[in-house]
């Protein structure tokens, strides 16, 4: 059988039973495949004559300044492959490729993979130092970037370099490709299944970022996970709102919903605003929207009822969603944003799925080709403890591993499971609740506190923007939850405002969990937009020993 076969007979099983997630589960295997390239193999397949739309960009006054077809697409990423391959790029190099959403995105990553390199995908918010990292650790040969961004790259040496955009000496413009012949390329031999395809730099929460290495098949074919989550479906009209560069992007903008068929639309904003987006649901009508939670909360700000849209899915991902947002949609649109779970290392893992029974709070069961459990530190299994992955068969969707430490992947696939280094609880239906960041979960007086179950009482406070728990050093209880809260807009940091916010969480949390100090502060985030939590408990850390306190800050012995 075709490795195209073999890649379409599981996909149209999950298709078949896109609302049965205990058949899929049940019924699902991964393909076995030797060699597949996802990109000649089946996108230039499907894409032969298909004139539906693949790709629509947005731009921010709300034009749509690109709509390509799925023939346009792999007819220029064809070109691109000869281009790439005129310049020098051979099959295992590496190209690091740093652009907004501009249409040359998918025309790089199709083209490259079809060449069979290896692609870095970077954000354009990187710096110069950022950079010289990801060349050096990345042993990048070359890189096709935004011509804004070009001198970043001023001390790189022996690089190919592609410049996007204005003409930029000492680069090729890639405007250069589309002059080259648009016929079918074909490799010197087939791209092996387990050939390195894509190197990603995860986001650095806690450490210095690491390099995390997919396949030919580990995130093309592993995402038929994803494509099963989203629920999107052969002819939607996809919205992700997602950065280039991180995981998330090629999980929801290329590889879920083209395995779908789905058209991909982008929104090519400078700055998120929430009606812009609002706006752009209705107007392109989209029937499927993923997006992060801090996207989610600012949305629910405006009158969702207002605006006339036709999503038939809504999906939250990158960090678990609140309640209370997930509430808000369903009174306004009637529909229920479907929380779930994975990592750069991963595809989707855990979600709640079309036609599933939703539990506020929950992110959702296993998807089809995981089995995911609970272990405690000993590897045993439970129904609190850390996410893990069984590994007996191995999942295709699970990364090849971590480049230059083979290490921390002996450690994270230990005992027969892939670790993930989050903690989760699990009721009795199987579902999975996220409970923080194993490094993040912190004990009080003894006690276990989630930093993310305090962050959700938090945020439910109308002055409250943004909100960040972690230990605060006390002789007494060990350490006692603090919370470093941004503001909403038209609130000032006051002791009255802080002594407000801590009475608000007194009334809703056990006493064991209750806020005892805050502290209103700008977060500090990674470029990916996630909180710094670590950074947050080394500063408090620092302060306590110190015997100071934050400029803003108000505690719980403040009332009396």
């Amino acid at each position: 059988m075709r490795p195209l076969d073999r890649f379409l007979r599981a996909r149209d099983l999950l298709v078949s039973l896109r609302e049965d997630h205990e058949a899929a589960v049940r019924e699902f295997r991964w393909p076995e495949l030797t060699t597949f390239n996802w990109v000649s193999d089946y996108f230039d397949v499907y894409a032969a004559g298909n004139a539906r739309a693949a790709l629509v960009i947005v731009d921010d006054a709300g034009a749509v300044t690109t709509s390509l077809s799925f023939a346009d697409l792999a007819e220029r990423s064809r070109r691109v492959t000869r281009f790439l391959a005129r310049l020098g790029v051979q099959r295992g190099d590496r190209v690091l490729v740093m652009l907004a959403n501009v249409a040359p995105l998918w025309e790089t990553l199709l083209g490259a993979a079809r060449l069979g390199a290896v692609v870095i995908p970077a954000t354009t918010q990187l710096t110069a130092a950022d950079v010289a990292d990801r060349l050096e650790r990345g042993e990048v040969r070359c890189a096709v970037v935004e011509s804004a961004a070009t001198e970043r790259f001023a001390a790189a040496v022996g690089l190919i370099r592609v410049a996007v955009g204005d003409p930029v000496a000492g680069w090729t413009g890639f405007a250069d490709a589309y002059a080259e012949d648009g016929a079918a390329w074909l490799p010197a031999a087939p791209t092996a299944a387990d050939d390195p395809l894509l190197l990603y730099f995860t986001s650095g929460t806690t450490a210095r970022p690491k390099l995390v290495l997919h396949t030919h098949t580990s995130y093309p074919v592993g995402h038929l996970s994803t494509m099963y989550w989203l629920g999107v479906r052969e002819g939607d009209r996809h919205l992700n709102i997602s950065s280039p560069g991180w995981a998330k992007h090629a999980w929801s903008c290329f590889f879920a919903p083209w395995n779908a068929g789905a058209t991909v639309v982008v929104h090519n904003y400078a700055r998120f605003r929430p009606q812009a987006t609002l706006e752009l649901l209705a107007r392109e009508r989209i029937d499927t929207l993923c997006a992060p939670p801090t996207v989610w909360r600012m949305l629910v700000l405006e009158d969702l009822a207002a605006h006339a849209v036709r999503l038939r899915e809504v999906i939250s991902a990158g960090e678990p969603l609140n309640p209370e947002v997930i509430e808000a949609v369903r009174k306004a649109w009637k529909i229920t944003v479907r929380d779930g779970y994975g990592q750069t290392e991963t595809t989707a893992l855990i979600g709640n799925c079309p036609g599933d029974d939703i539990v506020l709070g929950s992110m959702g069961r296993p998807l089809p080709g995981y089995r995911v459990t609970l272990i405690d530190a000993a590897g045993v299994e439970r129904d609190d403890g850390e996410i893990a992955v069984g590994l007996s068969p191995r999942p295709t969707g699970l990364m090849a591993g971590y480049v230059g430490d083979p290490e921390k992947l002996s450690a994270a696939t230990a005992g027969g499971y892939y670790r993930t280094g989050d903690e989760a609880v699990r009721d009795g239906a199987g579902r999975f609740t996220f409970v923080g960041r194993g490094d993040d979960v912190f004990k009080s007086s003894d006690y276990r506190i989630s930093p993310f179950e305090l962050e959700s009482v938090l945020v439910e406070h109308p002055a409250v923007a943004e909100a960040a728990v972690v230990p605060s050093p006390d002789p007494v209880r060990t350490a006692v939850p603090k919370a470093f809260v941004a503001l909403a807009p038209g609130h000032e940091p006051s002791r009255t405002l802080g002594l407000d916010i801590l009475a608000f969480v007194r009334d809703r949390l056990a006493p064991y969990k209750r806020v005892r100090k805050i502290e209103f502060a700008a977060l500090p985030k990674t470029i990916s937009g996630k909180i710094r939590r670590v950074e947050l408990r080394r500063l408090e850390a620092d302060k306590q020993a110190r015997g100071e306190r934050g400029e803003h800050e108000v505690a719980w012995d403040d009332e009396r």
